[in-house]
């Protein structure tokens, strides 16, 4: 599969820009089609207490949305244009998540950010990303909030457990896969793993790989002292990873938000771009 089809979340957040940059050169790399998708979301406001709120009052909201959306636009289109690429700009009006799985799902892949606490629910709240990754049925690269990532997908590290969600993500992100310089199977603690690893942990993933082009080197490493996501980070950190690939929420997502889980703990603390599949 190839990847010609690229959706990038566009807000009016301070990490907009790093987002776009992100999504405008995946899609240069890849002669993508890129589309801009701006959510007008408003706020539910209970009727007892709209009613002691001035029409003018809630024009100017709305107006002040209207103009933050102008704004967001004109950013896209001077990146696009600028990289040369072939994009639309869309701006519709709905809930966050449900309007962005809906367009996404006639994408190859769907650029959005990580949640800021400091953005309150400008980004969704602790509906972003969680809800989109659960529902989208497309494979959902997030961006941290501090950095900027422009040339990405050139070190990558694929979290790999055997389980059927990282074999989803290493599939969802095989056009990627191929044309990066360096990649890497990290297998943490695979003699625990629910599913098996085989006589060697990542060794068999790696010759799939290696049948599809990608030249992917199979690593493991147990510590059962260190949070799993942790350990991802600082190898990522160690190696110069500029991408990880993992599957999503292996467990129930009430499961893993009561008990804490691999995927929530990469949502809070991820320090590099992660491509995730669900």
């Amino acid at each position: 599969m190839a990847l010609k089809d690229i959706l990038v979340h566009v807000d009016s957040s301070k990490h907009n820009a790093a987002r776009m940059d992100a999504a405008i050169s995946l899609a240069v790399d890849h002669e993508a089609h890129l589309t801009g998708l701006y959510v007008l979301t408003h706020a539910h406001i209970p009727g007892y207490i709209r009613a002691q709120i001035s029409a003018e009052v809630l024009e100017v909201q709305a107006k002040a949305a209207e103009e933050a959306a102008k704004k967001a636009e004109a950013a896209f289109r001077e990146a696009a244009e600028r990289a040369g690429l072939v994009f639309e700009w869309r701006q519709v009006s709905g809930e966050l998540v449900e309007t962005l799985s809906l367009h996404a799902r006639y994408c190859d892949l769907v650029v959005a950010g990580q949640h800021d606490p400091d953005d309150g629910d400008l980004n969704g709240g602790g509906d972003m990303p969680d809800r989109l990754i659960l529902s989208v049925g497309r494979p959902v690269l997030l961006i941290p909030y501090v950095g900027h990532y422009e040339n990405l997908g050139q070190r990558i590290m694929v979290a790999w457990d055997s389980s059927r969600l990282a074999t989803r993500a290493v599939n969802d992100a095989m056009p990627i896969l191929q044309k990066a310089k360096h990649v890497d199977v990290m297998a943490v603690n695979p003699a625990e793993a629910e599913e098996g690893h085989g006589e060697v942990p990542g060794a068999d993933i790696c010759l799939h790989l290696a049948r599809h082009g990608v030249k992917a080197e199979a690593h493991h490493v147990s510590a059962s002292d260190v949070d799993p996501a942790d350990m991802l980070l600082s190898r990522a950190a160690d190696e110069g990873i500029d991408m990880i690939v993992m599957g999503a929420y292996g467990h129930a997502r009430w499961r893993e938000l009561v008990l804490g889980g691999v995927t929530r703990h990469m949502l809070h603390h991820m320090t590099v771009p992660v491509l995730m599949s669900h």
